[in-house]
């Protein structure tokens, strides 16, 4: 294996000449969820970093080693049109997505360039996040505004919360559901935790997944008057706290149909909500406009789309204000910029969920560096104590999120030198126990790839 290249970029690279030797994976659990980290190697030494989205299975990325081994990373766009047939909505273009990023860290290292640059350049030194947060347990909303608060103290000035049934569970009277389906929910998720061994635990959670799958339309659960006089003293509670100066996001409503989505906006378009996010599936672009027109609740979605012709429905609909896709799911760094710049196009901002390692974030960074009409970055690891420390030659000088914004940086490719191996081996897949295992496997799998005869 050729020896890893740190520092800022390779100064003696031959762009031209770089190739693809191989490409390893490590997975990590924690950060904040599990994360399949990736490498790809050249004959040059310079390695690009990369991630499949949290939950993915790496099986979606290594099978693309045997399209990739030989060619030059720099060719970032032509290698994407060869792979982005294996991607698809939600983790199953995680693969794809990753190895996207890991292209571009290489190029931008071989050039001695940031990301952005070759984007176009960018529009802005630092970029804003928003602080997701839960806060664990039967709670209220007074409790959320104090994390709120928190988040705040911290300089965060963008937050978000959950809204949902998880607050209404138990209580009697907020629920109509057909009988026994929600307990069955609860019952099949209690199972899943509680087996013994592996084979048992995917079993439970195979059935958990396929009823928690079906759709908002089709599971009969609504929300009663009293269900919505508690989430709207809910959200009441947090205005109470924090007040009306920061934006307040919501997200995770729960599977309730289009209907209950209206009569819930409704309720709480008087406490001045960022938006409203995955109220119901990104597919259904009749009832996201519907949704929109019955409420001025801004509405967003989009972390589960794949692609820029993905959202293209949903935008020329007019039926969002707002899309938010995951650079690990929308195609990657490029396909991220020109997703914004579509929407850009019909006068809808583009915020952008980001739930994983610094190496997404980097990337996140770089593209609405680039992206005129960005809006704001999720941050989901503010809690994780080590999730600076992932990597090695962070570009930030201390804290990656300082005071709630991310600094663009200038330093090549996505401004990291390396995987920090000795943060992660604390933190190991139990099921994927071996780190950075060769992939020999992959690296003559043979189809036929092409998209028309």
């Amino acid at each position: 294996m050729e020896e890893i290249v740190r520092g800022n970029f390779n100064r003696s690279s031959a762009p031209s000449e770089l190739r693809i030797t191989d490409i390893r994976f490590t997975d990590i659990v924690g950060a904040p969820m599990h994360c399949t980290l990736m490498k790809i190697y050249t004959n040059q030494g310079i390695v690009g970093l990369g991630e499949v989205r949290d939950g993915g299975d790496r099986m979606y990325a290594e099978m693309l080693k045997s399209r990739l081994l030989g060619e030059n990373p720099c060719d970032v766009e032509r290698l994407f049109r060869r792979i982005k047939q294996f991607g698809g909505p939600a983790r199953q273009g995680g693969g794809v997505c990753g190895v996207e990023i890991a292209l571009w860290d290489i190029a931008g290292k071989a050039y001695g360039v940031p990301i952005y640059q070759m984007l176009g350049g960018k529009y802005r030194d630092s970029i804003r996040c928003y602080c997701d947060t839960d806060v664990d347990g039967k709670h209220t909303g007074t409790d959320m505004g104090h994390a709120l608060k928190a988040r705040m103290e911290k300089g965060f000035t963008f937050c978000k919360m959950d809204l949902g049934l998880g607050i209404l569970m138990g209580e009697p009277g907020t629920l109509t559901a057909p009988l026994g389906y929600l307990e069955n929910q609860r019952e099949l998720w209690k199972k899943a935790r509680e087996a013994k061994t592996p084979e048992e635990q995917r079993w439970w959670r195979n059935r958990a997944y396929d009823q928690q799958n079906i759709e908002h339309p089709f599971t009969g659960v609504h929300v009663t008057e009293k269900g919505f006089d508690m989430l709207e003293q809910y959200v009441s509670e947090v205005r109470d706290v924090v007040g009306y100066d920061v934006p307040i996001a919501i997200d995770h409503f729960g599977h309730i149909g289009v209907e209950d989505c209206i009569k819930l906006c409704r309720r709480i378009e008087k406490y001045n909500i960022a938006w409203a996010e995955d109220m119901i599936p990104w597919q259904y672009t009749d009832q996201y406009k519907r949704l929109s027109d019955a409420t001025t609740v801004p509405i967003c979605t989009g972390e589960d789309i794949y692609l820029a012709d993905g959202f293209e429905d949903l935008l020329e609909a007019r039926a969002v204000s707002v899309i938010h896709p995951d650079i690990l799911t929308s195609g990657g760094i490029l396909e991220n910029k020109k997703i914004g710049d579509l929407a850009e196009k019909h006068g809808v901002a583009m915020a952008v969920h980001m739930a994983e390692t610094p190496v997404s974030a980097y990337a996140c960074v770089h593209s609405v560096a680039a992206t005129r009409n960005f809006y704001v970055l999720e941050n989901h690891s503010v809690d994780v104590d080590w999730w600076d420390d992932i990597v090695i030659g962070s570009p930030a000088e201390g804290k990656i999120v300082d005071h709630g914004f991310i600094k663009v940086p200038d330093k090549p490719g996505l401004g990291i030198d390396d995987w920090n191996d000795e943060v992660i081996k604390e933190h190991l897949h139990p099921m994927f126990p071996e780190m950075w295992p060769e992939t020999t496997y992959f690296d003559r799998m043979v189809s036929n790839d092409r998209l028309w005869s």
